[in-house]
């Protein structure tokens, strides 16, 4: 059985978590990174699992289909108007999870320090992860923790897996959009890429532009509920709606045609993608999702949608078509067509 008694530091030495520093010391595997894990990440993420201090979280599974994701988190910068690297580390692989319409369980953490990375930012960053997952009510139950030389890393880089339970009876999945499908995403696009773009180049506009970066699972559990049958849900990361409606449209074998005017994009980022020359089509979104589902369902689930604070700006904005080679196409405001190909190279690197 787990000793439900926190576990003590092995040693008396506290941490300076206001002027100290990331040292390698703390990645050599002996009493100065015990130290490390006791008194942040235990004293953030405490729970029963992680208080075994095992290499591994030994949890109890309830019958069904089990879902496993993990990303890795890379962003520049670290700290970010809506958000920072430790909430996007925690609401970005929750999202994953829920795309399949899974209950998220739990979260796996790993950390790669850079030495000489100032402590105070490691504990703002780690708090924020403890917070996001304890909003999510899904705890971190084991993780790991390496240190890199000065210079090898970017101040923190951090991994997570999460693991969840699909339902009886759901079964999403990108193969499955048909033909006639209506194409819904939950609120406005771009927010987070041209969010951090404007912080990375010092500019501003008329109105603060804050990221998204948001854990779905509530919304998802909601649209589930009310529509259990839902083809498909993604969230558009990197690379935006445009690459995430390609790649379901080969996964689907189908063709997608979009509505220009349908599409839901603040003023101030299209002002800001006019301004950097991007397409606002191509910008990550870290807390927005995009659901595919028969045209039946279609107002039942944008009605669902609406009555949550995450997806109260939802919209319909396109429709799956017939289409052998597969393509995503927009009717635009003028009346014409164009092609809304794949991303081709990076419009915004190290966003998320």
């Amino acid at each position: 059985m787990p000793n439900k008694n926190k576990i003590k530091p092995s040693y008396t030495r506290s941490l300076d978590l206001k002027k100290g520093y990331v040292e390698m010391v703390h990645g050599s595997g002996g009493r100065a990174m015990t130290q490390l894990i006791d008194q942040l990440f235990l004293s953030a993420f405490d729970n029963e699992f992680l208080r075994q201090m095992n290499d591994q979280a030994c949890f109890q599974s309830t019958n069904g289909r089990m879902v496993m994701a993990t990303d890795s988190h890379v962003i520049t910068p670290l700290f970010f108007p809506g958000g920072d690297i430790g909430s996007l580390s925690v609401h970005g692989t929750i999202n994953d999870v829920v795309m399949s319409g899974a209950k998220p369980s739990y979260l796996a953490a790993s950390f790669i320090l850079e030495e000489g990375f100032p402590l105070a930012d490691l504990k703002r960053i780690v708090d924020s992860m403890a917070k996001a997952a304890q909003q999510a009510d899904v705890p971190i139950i084991t993780g790991d923790t390496k240190v890199v030389e000065k210079d090898s890393g970017d101040g923190v880089f951090i991994t997570t897996t999460g693991v969840g339970m699909v339902p009886d009876g759901i079964h999403i999945s990108s193969e499955n959009a048909q033909p006639g499908d209506k194409i819904l995403v939950s609120g406005t696009l771009g927010d987070h890429g041209i969010a951090i773009m404007l912080l990375r180049e010092n500019l501003s506009f008329h109105c603060t532009l804050e990221s998204d970066t948001a854990s779905l699972h509530d919304l998802v559990a909601s649209m589930v509920t009310a529509v259990p049958n839902i083809h498909v849900l993604r969230d558009p990361t990197r690379g935006g709606i445009a690459t995430a409606l390609n790649e379901i449209s080969q996964q689907s074998s189908v063709g997608m045609m979009l509505y220009e005017n349908k599409l839901p994009i603040l003023e101030p980022v299209n002002a800001a993608c006019e301004f950097l020359g991007l397409d606002p089509l191509y910008v990550a979104n870290e807390g927005k999702l995009i659901a595919i589902c028969a045209p039946d369902k279609a107002d039942k689930l944008l009605a669902t949608m609406h009555a949550h604070p995450l997806g109260n700006k939802a919209a319909i904005i396109g429709e799956v078509i017939e289409d052998t080679h597969c393509f995503v196409q927009m009717e635009t405001c003028f009346g014409g067509k164009r092609v809304v190909d794949w991303l081709s190279g990076e419009q915004l690197p190290r966003i998320c």
